[in-house]
């Protein structure tokens, strides 16, 4: 009787001829596209399978909103989370602002069960108005009729399933899983003091979300999955001061079974990024974001590790760019980082993580507000333990996990963080060696 041998292919003469290139890959279930034109303009474009065909083409329409406009819309509504909900302090008796000291209930907690259910429903429901209003009130807002046919497309389509994946490939950094859809747009009902209807309506609970923009960022091919992993951990030990025990949990969770660096200085990072070899498959950021002075420019990100020297967008491109296309570095990087997942006013162009993008990374997480630093270690303990198993990609976890925090222990953070390119993006590994008598499968020299 025949058997059927289980081939590993070991040489690639054809050089990758035989897989699919990354832009032949299967396209979002929504993709939304803002473009800026002459004549400081918005141009919007919807479309995708999961969309209403018009005649067979793309919906479009030039926006009467002007970016500037929706860039201080963006900041107000990563200021009302950061006002409302972090910094949050419960009032005196006679209802007046305590000047005594109390803690803040929503940065020193993960879990918010036990916060009263109107006091937590009312600062929701106030971040869902504004998040409503940022996409319908302010992007697709105005009287022109055209506008709001596209903006009902839109909601359409968005409020049309749970976890769609869906690409907003933009010229504006805006916080879409912050976002929220109309009341009406959903169809469960609201209950007095309950939580779920109102998460229902924010995009990052009801759909992977990738922000793009720029052509064609991967123009190297894909690397040879690694047998085992490259991981690193830039850090600045002092953040862990509040988070010390989940921030030790997921440094282990970075060192096990994989091949661990870790940096906690400028200079220990600079001199890996200025290595041509440089091969890092997840690079893990735990330190805080700053916005520093840029000459006549707006501020710019920066990140700064246990020496308190800045690390920004001009650090990577300055030591990464002469590498060219064909070098490993093609990490999925998580910005652990206060604010590191959008930039300030019009620093678009300087984005720390748009850059690194450039650099080769496939995919770069962070959060958009000040981050409580509880909750940034208990988020990234849940995401980099599930990418690290190389099984589901990084925009099914990042929406599993804000899933998981919101709908069993009522925190709305994990909305916070923003996903820049890497939607599809997974940590693929090698087949184990058949020594380790895991794999039984026969080399083949093709």
């Amino acid at each position: 009787m025949g058997t059927e041998l289980q081939v590993r292919i070991v040489q690639d003469p054809s050089s990758g001829f035989t897989t699919l290139p990354d832009e032949l890959t299967q396209g979002p279930d929504i993709t939304v596209c803002l473009d800026l034109l002459a004549g400081d303009r918005i141009r919007a474009r919807l479309y995708g399978p999961a969309v209403p065909s018009l005649y067979g083409t793309e919906h479009r329409v030039d926006l009467t909103v002007r970016p500037d406009e929706v860039r201080s819309a963006a900041a107000r509504l990563c200021r009302l989370w950061k006002e409302l909900l972090v910094d949050f302090r419960p009032p005196a008796a006679d209802g007046r602002p305590r000047a005594d000291g109390v803690a803040q209930p929503y940065a020193s907690l993960v879990d918010l069960r036990s916060r009263p259910p109107g006091e937590l429903y009312a600062i929701v429901q106030e971040l869902a108005l504004a998040g409503e209003e940022l996409l319908f009130g302010t992007l697709l807002g105005g009287m022109d009729r055209r506008v709001q046919r596209f903006g009902a497309y839109l909601a359409q389509a968005l409020a049309g399933g749970d976890g769609l994946r869906v690409r907003f490939d933009s010229e504006l950094y805006v916080p879409w899983p912050m976002m929220c859809l109309p009341s009406a747009a959903v169809t469960s009902q609201e209950r007095d003091h309950d939580l779920s209807p109102l998460f229902s309506r924010f995009l990052g609970h009801r759909h992977q979300i990738e922000q793009t923009g720029g052509a064609y960022p991967w123009l190297g091919g894909r690397q040879d999955p690694p047998a085992v992993p490259s991981v690193s951990l830039n850090h600045d030990p002092h953040v862990d001061r509040k988070g010390r025990t989940k921030a030790a949990e997921v440094a282990a969770v970075l060192a096990k079974d994989t091949r661990f660096v870790e940096r906690t200085t400028r200079t220990e990072f600079v001199q890996a990024l200025a290595d041509d070899s440089l091969d890092d498959h997840l690079m893990y950021f735990w330190c805080h974001g700053h916005f520093i002075a840029n000459g006549p420019q707006a501020a710019c990100l920066a990140l700064k590790l246990s020496d308190q020297t800045p690390i920004d967008a001009h650090t990577v491109r300055d030591r990464r760019r002469r590498f060219g296309d064909d070098s490993p570095f093609q990490p999925f990087v998580v910005l652990n980082a206060c604010n590191a997942g959008v930039p300030e006013g019009s620093a678009d162009l300087a984005f720390l993580g748009r850059e690194l993008i450039h650099a080769g990374a496939r995919g770069v997480l962070g959060p958009q507000i000040e981050m409580p630093q509880l909750f940034a270690a208990e988020y990234a303990l849940a995401f980099v333990t599930r990418y690290l198993r190389g099984t589901e990609t990084a925009g099914a976890i990042a929406h599993a996990v804000a899933r998981h925090f919101s709908d069993e222990l009522h925190n709305p953070l994990g909305f916070t963080y923003a996903l820049h390119h890497g939607m599809d993006t997974r940590l693929e590994r090698a087949c184990a060696d058949p020594a380790d008598g895991t794999d039984t499968g026969q080399e083949v020299a093709v």
